[in-house]
């Protein structure tokens, strides 16, 4: 089978890459324009002090050096190119130096979130076993059982949290190795039917619309895992009664998986932001801070994860009519 390393590179390493390269440009663009100013003001001087004729004359000086005014201008050219270049490599050096201590602090958060779920997971296995036990232990038809199967419930809930984190954290700092194609297809169809049975709750039906067979080098269980994010986070806002699309597109070079559901959009927060982890949006009838909607981790997840394997994932459009999130990873070529 043909296999290939895949390069890793966490969310993290690149969101710091993008910043520099931003701040950098900015500072190197400031400082171009401060030298454009200066140059231009030496041309205007230097035109406003002689005639039109007197342009290509050479100016003798008492040391027997001619130099014309056109030449003066062509340095001053090169000089203000020279000072802009060197502005732009200086800005960008700063900048990454700059930057890298955001760098340590955003590894040591990762750090500390893989200890602290580490930590966690134990207790909180120990605690849903023991409810698991009570619950057996319950007689039929007890009072209390409901409340047991709730605590139970609740158990799960904060299991799949702390599991999350750990994911996330692990995933950025995970070693290469070797990944074998898949089917994209076949991942994203098992997300569809595992998370069909949530939104039928909600009366929301999920419809797929997918080629036969899409070849990626992503672990299947990774796809899944990404595409029951997106579906999660897309039953959570869209209405009873509506309908939920998932889209596979194939291209030359990328597989990318679009879902879109009928909610009310995202308000209150830069689209671009739902992927950071814990991200909160406001509803548009909500005046405070009491109705923000959390994204979780889950989306964050889903960020890593694409960044891991060479793709990544944005939000395509977010309107009042809904919210369309894809996710696009590199196409596997096979032999």
């Amino acid at each position: 089978m043909n296999r290939r390393k895949i390069p890793v590179i966490d969310s993290d390493t690149l969101a710091i890459r993008r910043a520099s390269r931003i701040v950098g440009t900015r500072v190197a663009f400031a400082c171009a324009a401060v030298v454009a100013v200066v140059i231009v003001a030496v041309f205007v001087y230097i035109l406003s002090e002689i005639s039109p004729g007197e342009l290509f004359e050479p100016v003798p000086d008492t040391e027997n050096l001619q130099v014309s005014a056109m030449k003066l201008l062509r340095a001053a050219a090169v000089l203000g190119v020279a000072l802009i270049v060197l502005a732009g490599v200086l800005s960008w050096l700063v900048t990454r130096r700059a930057v890298q201590p955001l760098g340590d602090v955003l590894h040591i958060q990762r750090a500390f979130i893989a200890d602290a779920s580490h930590e966690l997971r134990t207790p909180l296995a120990v605690l849903d076993a023991r409810l698991q036990l009570l619950q057996r232990t319950l007689p039929v038809g007890d009072p209390s059982s409901s409340v047991v199967a709730e605590l139970r419930s609740d158990a799960k809930d904060l299991i799949n949290i702390v599991n999350d984190l750990l994911e996330s954290a692990e995933v950025g700092g995970a070693a290469v190795h070797d990944t074998a194609v898949v089917n994209l297809v076949a991942a994203v169809d098992a997300a569809v039917q595992s998370m069909a049975l949530i939104a039928v709750d909600k009366h929301i039906s999920i419809e797929l619309d997918a080629p036969q067979l899409a070849s990626v080098r992503v672990p299947d269980s990774s796809i899944t895992r990404c595409v029951v994010a997106l579906l999660d986070n897309a039953v959570r806002f869209a209405p009873r009664g509506s309908i939920i699309a998932v889209g596979v597109a194939v291209t030359k070079k990328t597989v990318a998986v679009t879902v879109r559901d009928r909610g009310p959009g995202i308000h209150g927060i830069d689209p671009a932001r739902i992927f950071d982890r814990f991200a909160h949006s406001v509803p548009p009838d909500a005046d405070g801070h009491e109705s923000r909607t959390g994204f979780g981790i889950g989306l964050s997840l889903v960020r890593e994860i694409a960044v891991r394997y060479g793709g990544a994932v944005h939000v395509v459009d977010s309107t009042a009519a809904g919210t369309a999130i894809c996710l696009t990873v590199p196409r596997a070529k096979l032999a």
